[in-house]
């Protein structure tokens, strides 16, 4: 049916004329190559040359030519087409240091500006990606305004709360998606966060992030926002990078990017990464690998079209760095001291690796080595044309497939959880008081003050598959003094993920990077008894879960962007239906499955207006009726076949707020009011034998709070900036635990805010940034209170020029530049039980300082 629709809408071509032209920098009349024009609401259009001149045919017609460069203010002319004839149009545009009037393109139908769309948005482009990269998506995503990130555990599974919500931190109202697709579906097919499938790189063009409002209709159907990722795409205009990294503890990296033009209407962009780290922490378990990227862009039948086939592959290993226990001087969480004097980072290490056990499927071989291991990728096409009726057409279909491990170091064995006395360990176990206790490696015996400490493995074993695609047809018309532009749409997904685990014990001594320590003794008969083989609790390992989740969803939606002189209101709903299917084994080795069938229906209501006060004030307002649909992990069993209910989690958002921009000064500040009803929250949480279970709550929860963020120039190469959020938060439903009604949301900070100052005068560059993150709670019962924190980074640079278009930039980058040692978490295995109290506290600092050197080459 799509096909036909586009035959019979390509039949209706008429004839053509040429808009040409030069676009220059105003203040020093250069040339601008790679400046984006395009007619508003399409993506006809054409990108200027390395002399700044740009040129394409389209139908004869009246149109608003709109041209679009990074760092500069965009302009929008009507021009009159004639059939056979060129019209010329000349721009000069004007530095815009804000980027207010950068096109944005996710969360909206139309290509629009920062400053004229009617929600929240931050918008960071390349340059500032590449220097805010330390190690995850919480370097990133730390300087968005309302957005708590945390990178404790290392390079993925960060940690993102989104203002007013709670959540486990792993993205599941604020979905990643790139280049418009979401990098998984389906959310709770397993625990696996959604950015262990894909590495920031040099190919990445600009990250958006958009909450509320309309973003509520797109993709996956987010419920509090889209993080979308836009890659580079070549064009006639050659980009070429290359830059390598140094950092302290061992890391070494590679980025390249190359991109431009195989012919006049065929271009190509590849990127790739690669890097070597021994740390941050010193475990002895490497992070290595890397990722290639990569697009080729057609244009169709005169650049009325694009045709774009992208794909990706990863082979990655990431350690994963848990909670350990901390001293703990009445509250105050520091790092303790080892048994060999030294500070104690992790519990993770190398000597742990090479565990084997018994299970009802065969001998099983530690994985732990791989931590959290990524290998696979995706291949994904879309389709964008624009034809002669003001008809555009928009798809995009992905394929993707995944092995997947992740793999990780508990926080203790689930009883004990901290260091423990030699005898009071034998004693706690009733194993005789005169048991030895030998190093693995080296047959010593431990000091007699020497602390151990009994943790856990637990290895997942995680591949995924997917199938999504998304596509809408959008016609842009007048009425009367308005212009709607009016899209219908689709999307469907089919993504399959298995659930398998494993745990099992061992003993080490109580040092960064344990050494494994074995537990003998004597029993009556005189025999010798080994309680533990090099370090592994004989007995232990056990296979806990043999699962495969799928999960179907379709959906269909409807949206207008209505815009007026001085008014603009996006209005929009969005239905869709999703399948959960399940399957797990009962008892492992049983080949007894419990199987069943979930499903539920959504529904979306989206309403923003904005109104243009003046030429540099604009107001705005949204609402958003959304929808999460749970977790199908969470769907327990009421007997043989039969599921528990499921239905969706509705999300309600609303904000009201005002945008600021004027030469040198540029304010965004608003409301806003979130409720989220029967939440099915699922957390690992011990079970009190040394395994770990699923925990299921059902929670309501409600926020009102107020976010602003200003940037003031106060010379042209002198910028100051920051952020600042107040919420109060509460949850106002906890089923079970009736008690917890009224208490802070786990880990949301009260108030947080960013303070940051940047020096860049195209030659030497410098940003100081400091994240203030108030006091949290680390449980539901809030029983143990997190200090607030500062977290402070600084990135700076100077640049040369090798040539007329080449450059060479040194950099040095800090992270955590005052090595603040502020906890992230308590430990989510103890759950509610977790306390303040005694010697020890488990939780995960902010990861210490960490200093990079940066070469980047640019041609």
């Amino acid at each position: 049916m799509v096909a036909l629709m586009f035959v019979s809408l390509v039949s209706m071509a008429q004839k053509t004329g040429t808009v040409t032209g030069k676009i220059t920098d105003q203040d020093g009349g250069g040339p601008l190559p790679g400046a984006q024009v395009f007619i508003a609401s399409s993506t006809t259009g054409s990108v200027a040359d390395q002399d700044g001149n740009y040129s394409f045919d389209v139908a004869e017609g009246t149109y608003t030519l709109t041209v679009s460069f990074v760092g500069y203010a965009s302009q929008s002319v009507e021009v009159n087409v004639v059939a056979g004839k060129k019209t010329m149009k000349n721009f000069e545009l004007a530095t815009d240091a804000f980027g207010l009037d950068d096109v944005v393109v996710t969360a909206t139908f139309s290509k629009r500006t920062q400053f004229e769309s009617p929600l929240s948005m931050t918008a960071l482009g390349s340059k500032k990606i590449d220097q805010l990269s330390a190690s995850s998506q919480a370097d990133i995503l730390r300087v968005v305004p309302g957005v708590h990130a945390e990178g404790g555990g290392g390079e993925v599974a960060s940690n993102v709360f989104i203002r007013g919500l709670p959540s486990g931190g792993q993205y599941q109202f604020t979905p990643i998606q790139i280049d418009g697709i979401p990098i998984l579906s389906a959310f709770g097919l397993n625990s696996s966060a959604h950015d262990v499938y894909f590495r920031n790189d040099l190919g990445m063009r600009n990250v958006e992030f958009v909450k509320g409002g309309i973003s509520t209709l797109f993709g996956a159907g987010s419920v509090a926002g889209i993080i979308n990722y836009n890659s580079v795409t070549g064009s006639a205009v050659s980009e070429n990078k290359l830059q390598l990294e140094w950092a302290n503890g061992g890391r070494a990296k590679a980025d390249v990017l190359a991109s431009g033009a195989i012919s006049d209407k065929t271009f190509y962009a590849f990127s790739g990464t690669y890097r070597y780290d021994a740390g941050p922490l010193y475990t002895g378990l490497p992070t290595v690998g890397g990722q290639v990227r990569g697009n080729i862009k057609t244009l169709l039948n005169k650049g009325k079209g694009t045709f774009i086939v992208s794909g990706q592959y990863i082979d990655d290993v990431v350690q994963f760095y848990l909670p350990y226990p901390l001293n703990n001087d009445n509250g105050v969480y520091t790092r303790p001291t080892g048994n060999d004097g030294n500070t104690v980072y992790t519990m993770l290490t190398s000597e742990a690796t090479d565990f084997s056990f018994d299970t009802p499927n065969g001998v099983y071989h530690s994985q732990i080595n791989n931590g959290v291991m990524t290998k696979g990728g995706y291949i994904m096409a879309a389709l964008n044309y624009n034809f002669e009726n003001n008809w555009t057409l928009k798809s995009k279909v992905k394929m993707a497939t995944y092995q997947h491990q992740f793999n990780l170091f508990l926080d203790g064995d689930g009883t004990h959880n901290v260091p423990e006395l030699q005898a009071n360990y034998l004693a706690d176990r009733d194993l005789p008081s005169d048991a030895t206790f030998t190093y693995v490696d080296s047959g010593d015996k431990l000091g007699a003050n020497d602390l151990l400490f009994q943790n856990r493995i637990l290895d997942r074993n995680r591949p995924m598959k997917e199938l999504v695609g998304e596509a809408n047809l959008s016609k842009k018309f007048t009425a009367g003094n308005s212009t709607h532009n009016v899209t219908f749409g689709t999307f469907n997904s089919y993504t399959t993920a298995r659930d398998d685990n494993w745990i099992y014990s061992y003993l080490g001594d109580f040092r960064s990077a344990p050494k494994m320590v074995d537990v003998t003794y004597v029993d009556s008969t005189g025999a010798t008894v080994n309680y533990t083989s090099g370090g592994y609790i004989n007995g232990s390992g056990k296979q806990t879960s043999n699962r495969y989740h799928a999960m179907r969803k379709t959906a269909g939606y409807i949206a207008d962007e209505i815009k007026w002189e001085k008014f603009s209101l996006d209005a929009g709903v969005r239905f869709e239906h999703a399948q959960g299917f399940i399957n797990r084994e009962t008892g492992i080795g049983s080949n007894t499955f419990q199987k069943g069938t979930v499903e539920a229906n959504g529904f979306a209501l989206a309403l923003a207006g904005l109104y243009k006060l003046s030429g540099n004030i604009n107001l705005y307002a949204n609402f958003s009726k959304g929808y999460f649909f749970p977790e199908i992990r969470s769907v327990k069993f009421i007997s043989p076949g039969v599921t528990q209910s499921y239905s969706p989690e509705n999300i309600i958002q609303s904000e009201l707020g005002a945008k600021f921009g004027f030469k040198n000064f540029a304010a965004n500040a608003g409301l806003y009011y979130v409720t989220l009803s029967n939440r099915r929250s699922v957390d690992f949480i011990n079970d009190g034998s040394g395994g770990v279970i699923e925990d299921v709550k059902v929670q309501s929860t409600q926020t009102i709070g107020f976010e602003a963020n200003a940037s003031y120039f106060i010379t042209k190469s002198f910028n100051v900036f920051g952020n600042v959020t107040f919420q109060d938060h509460k949850y106002t439903k906890v089923e079970g635990h009736p008690d917890q009604v009224g208490n802070w949301l786990r880990r949301q900070p009260r108030v947080m805010g960013m303070l940051g100052l940047t020096f860049d005068n195209k030659v030497i560059d410098a940003t100081v940034t400091s994240n203030f993150i108030g006091k949290r709670f680390a449980n539901d019962a809030n029983t143990v209170e997190l200090k607030g924190y500062n977290l402070m980074r600084f990135d700076g640079g100077y640049t040369m020029k090798l040539g007329s278009e080449q450059t060479l930039r040194f950099g040095v980058s800090v992270f955590n530049l005052l090595n603040t040692q502020g906890i992230t978490e308590g430990s989510p295995r103890q759950g509610d039980s977790q306390i303040s109290g005694g010697s020890f506290f488990v939780g995960r600092p902010i990861l210490p300082r960490r200093f990079f050197l940066r070469v980047m080459f640019g041609f």
